[in-house]
């Protein structure tokens, strides 16, 4: 989502680390080029006007100027700037689900935005993170199939959604789910209500009539991060006429430009609660300023991604792998879980993009073809084979690789090549056994961003290049290909 904003404002900060000394005008030109980069991200205009002031007030000072390290200064007084204008330094603000039950989440937003899919979402956080009982309603009898569709998300995600009665209006419908809610114990009421491809005065006066009924706890507006300033003159118009208490950003996995993150709370006033990440039900970030502004910034998100991996790790899946591992035994099974939990917390791209420094290794990471094709095609392969092949890989010889090939759809040449990558996840398997290795992320020295030659081989099989034993992000289960296992304790 931002990361055409992170390769401009690189670019900037390169040349600021670069000098010795900064003065006056080096801040005045470097900060010239972060006003451009900020109305390129499709930041409004009187946003970008502000931030440059609070940052100029900042940089020019003589603490700046004559600091050690001025370039790193500044880049920290433009990194508190983007703090504050993304919502504060304080925690991320909660879900307000603490009252009386039923508490009622109202969702709001055009159509198109994601309104349905966010409210599974946030039903499904609850219910595993929060350990609440949901309910959801739909109140869109306009949409074809928009009730059907969260009767279909509810059952796939395992939450209770109100039946479908023929013939209500939304406001009936909400009546009724609030009857529903109370009388069968639920602690939270999520009702989805319908959207319009554009504002209009009927879908503002049904929305407010529902919150005059419903009295939500949250109402929570749902708008697409690729809308730019549209998304932000659409919460504008929603805040006049509903009680807003938060945003939600959906597709931020998107090509967007990060604009309307940056613009809405200055706009607003309202906290950006989530962020939506992709179309599974798991693919719900909580918001938090100070991670946002250091993926901006290019510093990348480990607390983030340790967090994903934890909320996907599989505890006793975990512990029997380890005694494995303990055990240096290391088979196709073990390997398929890892690959596997790689696309759980967001694929290749995903992690990367969350790592340190990735943006300035954007152009290696593309030739070494990281992508999370390869990643299905290595399961697929894996899935190929027999269950002793699986745990004895000895067993693979040509005629075995041709027919696994064949199976995968793929060439005898990806079979080899995944057959070397076990190998050497065996053999650090062995090493870890003897205790000779720490669990840890193969390529990372002192736990930073692979070398290029590192990517480059990093799922072909050969040995990684620069391994430091000392490297690796804790609690990370799964990682990249070539990692066997998890330093996170139980």
């Amino acid at each position: 989502m931002f990361e055409a904003l992170t390769e401009r404002l690189g670019g900037v900060f390169d040349k600021l680390t670069g000098r010795g000394a900064l003065s006056e005008a080096d801040v005045d030109a470097a900060l010239r080029e972060v006003r451009v980069a900020l109305l390129e991200a499709d930041v409004a205009l009187p946003v970008v006007k502000d931030f440059i002031a609070k940052v100029r007030l900042e940089a020019v000072g003589e603490n700046v100027i004559k600091a050690v390290k001025p370039g790193q200064q500044v880049i920290k007084i433009v990194y508190d700037a983007l703090v504050e204008t993304l919502g504060g330094d304080g925690a991320p603000e909660g879900l307000r689900i603490n009252g009386e039950p039923p508490n009622v989440i109202m969702m709001a937003g055009l159509q198109g935005s994601g309104k349905t899919t966010t409210a599974a979402k946030i039903a499904l956080r609850l219910t595993k993170t929060d350990k609440k009982r949901v309910l959801m309603a739909s109140l869109d009898t306009r949409r074809p199939a928009a009730m059907e569709q969260l009767v279909t998300l509810g059952k796939t995600i395992g939450v209770d959604v109100l039946p479908i009665v023929a013939g209500q209006t939304p406001q009936d419908i909400a009546r009724r789910a609030l009857t529903t809610a109370r009388q069968s114990g639920h602690d939270v009421l999520i009702l989805d209500t319908a959207g319009r491809t554009t504002l209009d005065e009927e879908l503002m006066a049904e929305a407010a009539s529902i919150a005059s009924i419903a009295k939500p706890n949250e109402v929570l507006l749902v708008a697409d991060s690729l809308t730019g300033q549209d998304a932000v003159e659409t919460a504008k118009r929603f805040h006049e006429r509903l009680p807003l208490t938060g945003l939600v950003l959906t597709r931020a996995d998107g090509d967007g430009r990060g604009g309307a993150a940056l613009s809405m709370r200055s706009v607003t006033g309202l906290p950006i609660k989530f962020l939506g990440a992709g179309e599974r039900a798991e693919a719900l970030e909580v918001f938090d300023a100070r991670r946002i502004a250091g993926r901006i910034l290019g510093q990348g998100d480990i607390v983030g991604l340790v967090e994903k991996a934890v909320e996907s790790a599989d505890r006793e899946e975990n512990e029997k792998l380890a005694k494995k591992l303990a055990k240096g035994k290391f088979d196709f099974d073990d390997m398929e879980k890892q690959l596997a939990q790689i696309i759980q917390i967001g694929g290749l791209k995903g992690v990367m993009g969350m790592l340190p420094g990735v943006q300035k290794m954007k152009n290696q990471i593309a030739d070494s073809a990281l992508d999370d094709k390869q990643v299905h095609r290595q399961i697929a392969i894996i899935r190929s084979m027999t269950k002793a092949e699986r745990s004895k890989p000895d067993l693979l010889n040509g005629k075995r690789r041709a027919r696994i090939a064949k199976g995968a759809g793929v060439e005898v040449a990806e079979v080899n090549r995944l057959l070397k990558m076990h190998r050497n996840m065996s053999d650090m398997a062995k090493a870890m056994g003897k205790g000779k290795m720490p669990f840890g992320m193969p390529g990372m020295p002192g736990g930073g961003m692979p070398s290029p030659e590192a990517l480059k081989q990093l799922g072909s099989g050969k040995p990684l290049p620069g391994l430091n034993p000392q490297s690796g992000l804790p609690g990370l289960p799964g990682g990249l290909p070539g990692l066997p296992g998890s330093n996170k304790k139980s």
